[in-house]
């Protein structure tokens, strides 16, 4: 079994989210499994990787000009992937119980932005539902600097106003509450790797 990653600050995580409405978290995972995540996150097998969509159903398409990464799910039956998905399990059920949030599953993929792309400002809530209810990203990039570009702009709730930057440097976490702050990530000089989540509660039937 792989170790996940250090101990969760639960509670700084809940305060934060319940204040605020979002979170960056600057190692919460060890070094060695980051490093292995790093080794999942690679576009050189054209089976696993493919182009990002926008919308549902029927209407999903690629838009380079709005998204323009690649994306390949975790693999429930991979030990670097299980590792991962066991601690945003812990994560789950401890925000479950602070925050009494209903979160149910979570779903996430291996994001790669090539240089040059990025993803226009958006909301994680897909159109027609209102099930994600945090989005998480976690970066996977080694040694970047802050001229490489590729920052995750957080939006105020309404209107233009950024409330945070976010570097996508190796091993920083941000959540977020999906409904509350539209985003975008800016281009990049060289291709940028991440994974992107949601925590999500049951729909209304």
């Amino acid at each position: 079994m792989i170790e996940c990653g250090s101990t969760i600050n639960l509670g700084l995580i809940a305060e934060q989210l319940e204040r605020v409405g979002y979170i960056v978290l600057p190692a919460p995972l060890l070094k060695k499994l980051s490093a292995q995540l790093l080794g999942r996150c690679q576009d050189d097998d054209p089976g696993r990787f493919h182009a990002a969509q926008i919308g549902r159903g029927q209407a999903k398409k690629r838009i380079d000009a709005i998204r323009g990464d690649v994306i390949c799910w975790l693999d429930g039956q991979d030990s670097v992937d299980q590792a991962y998905l066991a601690w945003m399990e812990e994560l789950r059920v401890g925000l479950n119980a602070a925050l009494f949030l209903g979160l149910f599953d979570y779903e996430c993929h291996y994001a790669i932005y090539g240089s040059g792309a990025g993803y226009a400002r958006h909301s994680d809530v897909l159109a027609g539902t209102r099930n994600r209810v945090l989005s998480t990203v976690y970066y996977l990039n080694e040694a970047w600097q802050a001229s490489d570009g590729g920052e995750l702009l957080l939006f105020a709730p309404t209107g233009d106003a950024v409330i945070a930057t976010v570097n996508p440097t190796f091993g920083t976490m941000i959540i977020f509450l999906s409904e509350s702050f539209p985003h975008q990530v800016l281009a990049a000089r060289h291709s940028r790797r991440s994974i992107a989540g949601w925590f999500r509660v049951r729909e209304a039937s």
